[in-house]
């Protein structure tokens, strides 16, 4: 039995390329691949195209110079490596391959990972927020410290301490820093430290030195963070180097790059308290013999001033008798004045209908000129936007077709550059009367 035409649908070659296409990157758009790099090249554009492969198959694999100038390692053929990117197909070849977006070196890959789902976990949590940061006090009473007594990052705390302010109180909590123990005894300091009342704390410095990402897993993991999140006592984190970041750094109240700076941060320097204080003293004695001055020139001149009370109450009886005689003669200046303007006002009173008549003529001739006004001003809007309104139809895409030009749209994109389409790409053409669509032969710049 032959099959019609009416029946089946016929697909040209770059349609099912871009089909597939369209349907690898829909399901696999964000994954993780690990493999060794093999057939590595690096043309002049800047790009990386390698293959991926183990002891069962491969796959291809491009890397754009904008992504991979983000990788901190130099890829070579035999490296073995973890690939996070999106699976694609090169309509042109029909090859299947895989579009690398970040690149690292397997063996820190895992814990990479974990680290990276759980920093995202828990920051969607609010953990990390702003909001949730307690401050940490600029004069802390009692310091207690949580690391192991016995690493180079207890002795740089109590160095910087002592040297800069050793009065303040510091406790050691020990813990280890590292190993398998090491999660369950920081989160015991952190609620050890919270529950010590004699003496309270009111901070804590959660610590340890630098080492690879394995050493410093204790303070990446999940109990830790919601430990220091769960704290009523705020906690600054110096975990590591200045450019190591664990989850303790981004839960914890305050982040410090080094266990030496945060010792810098949570004390001040005794030598600017001296100055400061000095300084301080200086202005309160000059405030104070300022005061003293002042004050014994104004008592100096209220002695001056100072009278007998029988002599100041002769003055005031005195001065009372002269402002009666001179609120008798204004009262009655006073009335006389008002009796003048009185008379005066009556000789002037006139009828209001005359004043009525000139104000009833002036106010139609304000209305006609108002009227005559507002006509004027709605003829000029109405050509002011017949002017507006050919103007842009002048500039509207109806009028660019009309001149000859076309628009060009590969689906529903609309072709700006020539690099934007590629050789073999369909485009279609949106003419003044209609459509057209066309295939993309060759793309150049235009140099002239």
């Amino acid at each position: 039995m032959t099959e019609t035409s009416s029946n089946r649908e016929v697909l040209s070659v770059s349609q099912l390329s871009r089909s597939a296409r369209q349907l690898l990157e829909g399901e696999f758009f964000n994954i993780f691949v690990e493999g060794e790099i093999s057939n590595l090249v690096r043309p002049a554009s800047g790009h990386w195209y390698l293959t991926l492969k183990d002891d069962k198959a491969q796959i291809r694999c491009a890397m754009f110079a904008n992504r991979n100038r983000l990788v901190r390692f130099t890829p070579k053929n035999g490296t073995q490596v973890v690939i996070r990117g999106k699976v694609s197909l090169y309509e042109a070849r029909g090859d299947f391959q895989l579009i690398a977006e970040f690149m690292e070196e397997a063996g820190d890959g895992a814990l990479r990972r974990a680290f990276d789902k759980l920093k995202a976990q828990l920051d969607s949590e609010g953990l990390f927020s702003a909001d949730a940061k307690q401050p940490v006090p600029p004069m802390p009473a009692h310091i207690a410290v949580i690391t192991s007594p016995s690493g180079a990052a207890i002795r740089d705390v109590l160095h910087v301490l002592d040297r800069r302010f050793p009065a303040i109180p510091v406790s050691v909590i020990p813990v280890q820093v590292q190993g398998d123990q090491s999660p369950a005894q920081i989160v015991e300091a952190l609620a050890f430290a919270n529950r010590c009342t004699k003496p309270a704390f009111d901070v804590i410095l959660l610590t340890r030195g630098g080492g690879s990402l394995e050493d410093l897993w204790s303070f990446n993991t999940e109990p830790v963070a919601r430990a220091i999140h769960a704290s009523r006592i705020p906690v600054v984190a110096a975990v590591g180097h200045e450019i190591d970041f664990s989850i303790a750094d981004f839960v914890a109240d305050m982040r410090a790059p080094t266990p030496s700076a945060a010792a810098e941060m949570l004390s001040p320097d005794q030598a600017d308290w001296q100055s400061s204080l000095d300084r301080t003293e200086q202005r309160l004695a000059q405030r104070m013999q300022e005061l003293l001055r002042r004050d014994t020139s104004q008592l100096s001149h209220l002695s001056r001033r100072l009278r007998h009370p029988g002599q100041r109450l002769t003055d005031l009886h005195q001065r009372l008798d002269d402002l009666e005689l001179r609120l008798q003669r204004a009262l009655h200046h006073g009335l006389e004045r008002r009796r003048a303007r009185l008379a005066l006002a009556r000789s002037k009173l006139k009828s209001p209908r005359a004043g009525i008549s000139n104000a009833d003529s002036r106010l139609n001739d304000q209305l006609r000129r108002l009227q005559a006004a507002a006509k004027e001003t709605l003829s000029n809007r109405e050509q002011r936007l017949e002017t507006a309104r050919s103007r842009l139809h002048a500039y509207s895409h109806e009028s660019t077709l009309a001149r000859g030009y076309a628009i060009i749209k590969r689906d529903d994109q609309i072709i700006r550059r020539h690099d934007e389409v590629n050789s073999g790409d369909t485009v279609t053409a949106w003419l003044q009367d209609g459509e057209l669509t066309a295939e993309v032969t060759d793309t150049r710049a235009d140099h002239d």
